[in-house]
């Protein structure tokens, strides 16, 4: 059985991008991870032991997110996609979206999002 946990809009406050004043300055961004594990032992007995904790996943997101400044979000996403598979071994599959909200894109925009979707057998 495959079932799915969801973390939506964590914001963070981080330094990414290739210009010098979000590296500097910085912006809001934010997270959405998916991921893809089999929780059901786990609902039957109620026990936080047999699933991912959720909170350790936000922790680690927000860690990974602040930890380093990237120029693009892609390598963000790609590295918080794989490190989540590493560090946690019950996750069969996650999918990871970062948005930068406003970027300096020279017109109205409210953001831009990447997406990186990887499995275990991807590592």
């Amino acid at each position: 059985m495959e079932n799915i946990i969801r973390i939506k809009k964590a914001t963070f406050y981080g330094y990414h991008g290739v210009r010098s004043e979000e590296q500097s300055v910085g912006g809001k961004f934010e997270a959405d991870v998916d991921i893809y594990t089999d929780f059901s032992s786990a609902a039957k007995k109620d026990s936080l032991h047999e699933t991912i904790d959720y909170h350790k996943v936000y922790k680690f997101l927000y860690r990974m997110a602040l930890e380093q400044k990237y120029y693009l979000i892609e390598s963000l996403a790609i590295r918080i996609a794989d490190e989540l598979l590493i560090n946690f071994q019950t996750i069969n599959k996650v999918a990871v979206r970062i948005r930068k909200n406003n970027p300096p894109l020279g017109g109205v925009v409210d953001c831009v999002e990447v997406e990186v979707i990887k499995e275990r057998k991807d590592l």
